[in-house]
């Protein structure tokens, strides 16, 4: 469904299940919002409700360029309220971890817990590129020099940093990325160099304010966000640092187990 936020906006949103606690999914870069269909099955059993919503640029939602990571707080409120739910947790992957612990900072009284699978911390100094593979390192450091060098980055092609464990679990269940990179991408590149600029200056919220219970889920061989970006992001957040397990490979081990500790909370 389409939602017209308070200026004037498209945000394309997904509502998949009837249950009465609702998570509320925060898509990666380049992703679009729909729930991951690997969870459908865990969310019947817990009775989750699953929302989500195309970030600006993405799918059928209006691009905001020049948007902050704390932008997404206003826009899951708003999807929260054109569905008609008061309270909801948020689940994060990758470019979604900072995006969903901004809903928990931001939200208070709203959001009622916070998971996040490979995110990103804010970038501090520069340790924050320790273990990144060069993919990576290339788009971030085109990021931090500016919008134009960012799209003349994007212009070309570059493969994921993924281990082998992640190109052997997007063989499986989580080959549904497929299903929500394409359209994502479908449109050029204007979402993703959004993304990239937002995760590269200053989120607008401070991670180490929020009061919620805050879970960080990291894969232990991650080159596309390092395991480090979980250390210390949240003080008195559960980690779940997984040995052997990249930026995809640390999903089929745990995704259902942070959706658990979602519901239980």
């Amino acid at each position: 469904m389409d939602i017209t936020t308070g200026d004037g906006r498209t945000l394309h949103a997904y509502d998949r299940g009837t249950g009465t606690r609702v998570v509320m999914w925060h898509h990666g870069t380049p992703n679009i919002g729909t729930p991951p269909r690997p969870l459908f099955e865990a969310a019947d059993r817990l009775g989750v409700r699953l929302i989500g919503y195309d970030r600006p640029g993405y799918g059928g939602s209006t691009a905001l360029p020049g948007r902050d990571v704390a932008s997404a707080a206003r826009d899951a409120a708003a999807v929260a309220d054109a569905l008609g739910v008061a309270e909801f947790a948020v689940l994060g992957h990758s470019g979604g971890g900072p995006h969903a612990l901004a809903c928990a900072a931001l939200l208070p009284g709203r959001v009622t817990a916070a998971a996040t699978v490979a995110g990103l911390a804010p970038r501090r100094d520069e340790t924050w590129f320790d273990g990144m593979g060069p993919a990576g390192v290339a788009g971030l450091r085109a990021a931090i020099a500016g919008r134009a060098a960012k799209e003349a980055h994007a212009a070309g092609d570059s493969m994921p940093d993924f281990t082998p464990a992640d190109w052997a679990a997007l063989e499986g269940e989580w080959g549904w990325f497929g299903e929500v990179v394409e359209p994502a991408v479908a449109a050029g590149p204007g979402p993703l160099i959004d993304d990239d600029l937002a995760y590269v200056q200053p989120w607008g919220f401070d991670p180490a304010t929020i009061e919620v219970p805050v879970l960080l889920v990291h894969g232990a061989d991650d080159r596309v966000v390092p395991a480090a970006h979980a250390r210390g992001l949240v003080p008195g957040a559960e980690s779940w640092i997984v040995p052997g397990a990249g930026h995809i490979s640390v999903l089929p081990e745990t995704a259902v187990r942070a959706l658990d500790w979602l519901a239980a909370r």
